[in-house]
């Protein structure tokens, strides 16, 4: 029987990276299926998922809701932030009191950082710009703060800037202790629901494999790692490819409905959709 070629879409960046790591070196193998990756900024993944381009893709939280009639949300893949998150940074302001009025850079209109920023502050203007020109928007004047993703996260605070907000520690305290969801893996409706299955197991003993043999899994993930060494790059992977990533569960589920709830009642996407988990 001929095998089937699957086009997975996902971030250049080291904790995706990470948990594809044992279906992209070949090391985790699923019957009949040959999987293609398609490495592109989650804004683009985003966008190809808003006209089903791709099998299986990343993308934000935020996204869903746009998608939702055409593709499962997988059990496995999500990244979750655990008391940390998006954050708002600057050079010279301290409060989100002194932000308004001002300017913030945020990193796409679907992403949910994005999402974040506009359900929960008021009064701030916000400009969308890719995600690694934020800081560099913030020094030279540009933007008055900057709302930061991906490794940013962790390395913001060595660089002399100014912690307005983590959404990781404000939503915790907001929900009780619920993690954050930020990006998300969909498998297409058309698979069928057999198949979306199947590439969720798939994924899942990936993520287990890159664990279970670290020496190789981490290094490869470094490759994205966008001038962290390898310590910084090993946190970051650690943070958002967790327990949590491997299954969701019923917390991570209600996470995402209460971010689409709150989204949807503050009118800033079209609906707060069912979630049925593969």
């Amino acid at each position: 029987m001929a095998e089937r070629i699957i086009k997975v879409g996902h971030s250049p960046d080291p904790d995706d990276a990470f948990m594809f790591y044992g279906l992209a070196s070949g090391k985790v193998k699923l019957d009949g299926i040959v999987i293609e990756h398609l490495l592109e900024d989650i804004q683009s993944l985003n966008e190809r998922a808003m006209k089903a381009e791709l099998e299986v893709t990343a993308i934000s939280a935020h996204a869903f809701p746009y998608v939702a009639d055409k593709y499962w949300i997988m059990k496995t893949g999500a990244s979750m932030g655990e008391g940390y998150g998006p954050v708002i940074i600057s050079r010279k302001y301290k409060s989100l009191n002194d932000l308004k009025g001002k300017t913030v850079g945020t990193p796409g209109p679907l992403t949910t950082a994005t999402l974040l920023f506009k359900t929960f502050t008021e009064g701030i203007n916000n400009i969308d710009m890719p995600f690694d020109k934020i800081m560099e928007a913030v020094d030279s004047g540009d933007v008055d703060a900057g709302l930061l993703i991906h490794e940013g996260q962790i390395t913001y605070q060595s660089l002399g800037y100014n912690k307005i907000l983590d959404f990781g520690e404000f939503w915790e305290k907001e929900t009780n202790g619920l993690p954050l969801p930020l990006g998300l893996d969909v498998a297409r409706k058309d698979l069928g629901e057999a198949m979306a299955r199947k590439l969720s197991e798939g994924l899942k003993a990936s993520i287990a494999y890159g664990y279970n043999h670290q020496d190789e899994s981490i290094p490869y993930a470094m490759q994205w790692g966008r001038g962290i060494d390898y310590t910084l790059g090993e946190k970051f992977v650690k943070m958002y490819v967790s327990d949590l990533t491997i299954d969701m569960g019923e917390k991570g589920k209600q996470a995402l409905e209460l971010l689409f709830k709150r989204g949807f009642e503050k009118g800033l996407i079209p609906n707060s959709p069912e979630l049925v988990l593969y």
